[in-house]
């Protein structure tokens, strides 16, 4: 029997897309020949993985899982070729267990699993980011996936108390703040939290667009643009969706709080747009 090395499996894997055991496999059973190698795999069907891996796959879905507890969740976008794959029901789950997958275990290799599915579809399938988030003290992990898939939210919202976590105020509080990421699409929790060069570069395009005013006038115009911008990119100074943006997400977070008689935080967040990696 030929000895088969890592560089082999690895030269099969990228010619063909297949995953790391069916390329040792392959090779075993070809006695080493790289060129049979792949014949073996295209006749298992697993090689058709490599011939549409050069073919684009804008079309997807952002799928979640949310632990036993809601103390992890997963958000994963995964791509396709076309809009009628990812309506499919048998993609849909294969999405779902991708994100189930990746909460149990996000190092794993998950290579195996999508070339299998991607023969089965006939289409290129993609797996193109993901993100895990784990509460830290009290607290939940929620997500949203908006109608058709096309939007995914997953965010951590802490409490103070351990107890705030099972009251029905808090855990529709955290629903609306999912629906609000998905529908207003802030960039950050907080204005501290946005990149300082950002921020100055708001201020610069501010304060050219008004150069001909007297310098105080400047300074006032600009600090309302940030204001503005602020109201615009950060979710705590969003206004609420749910009632037409007269209160603020971080005013309505503390009416929902005050008579909890706890601090109520928003920790992280993510929001996935198909396509817009």
């Amino acid at each position: 029997m030929a000895q088969i090395n890592a560089a082999e499996v690895g030269k099969l894997r990228k010619m063909t897309g297949a995953g790391l055991m069916d390329c040792k496999k392959a090779l075993s059973e070809a006695e080493g020949n790289l060129d049979a190698a792949v014949d073996v795999l295209r006749k298992k069907g697993i090689a058709s993985a490599a011939k549409k891996a050069s073919r684009d796959a804008n079309e997807g879905v952002v799928a979640q899982y949310i632990s036993p507890g809601a103390d992890t969740g997963v958000l994963v976008e995964i791509n396709c070729e076309t809009d009628f794959v990812a309506k499919n029901e048998d993609f849909l789950r294969f999405c779902e267990e991708v994100a189930k997958k990746i909460a149990e275990d996000p190092d794993q290799d998950l290579e195996e699993f999508r070339t299998s599915r991607v023969a089965k579809m006939g289409e290129n399938i993609v797996i193109a980011r993901h993100e895990v988030l784990k509460i830290k003290g009290s607290g939940m992990v929620a997500a949203y996936i908006h109608t058709g898939g096309k939007v995914g939210v997953l965010v951590e919202v802490g409490a103070g108390k351990s107890s705030t976590v099972e009251f029905d105020e808090f855990k529709q509080l955290v629903r609306d703040i999912t629906l609000q990421i998905a529908a207003a699409y802030p960039v950050a929790v907080s204005r501290d939290q946005l990149d300082p060069a950002v921020v100055a570069k708001e201020k610069e395009i501010a304060a050219e667009q008004f150069k001909d005013k007297p310098a105080q006038a400047i300074e006032k115009i600009v600090n309302g643009k940030l204001e503005k911008f602020y109201q615009n990119t950060c979710l705590l100074d969003q206004g609420f969706v749910k009632r037409n943006g007269d209160i603020s997400m971080k005013d309505h977070m503390l009416e929902v709080a005050k008579p909890l008689e706890d601090e109520i935080s928003v920790c992280r967040f993510v929001r996935f747009q198909v396509g817009e990696s």
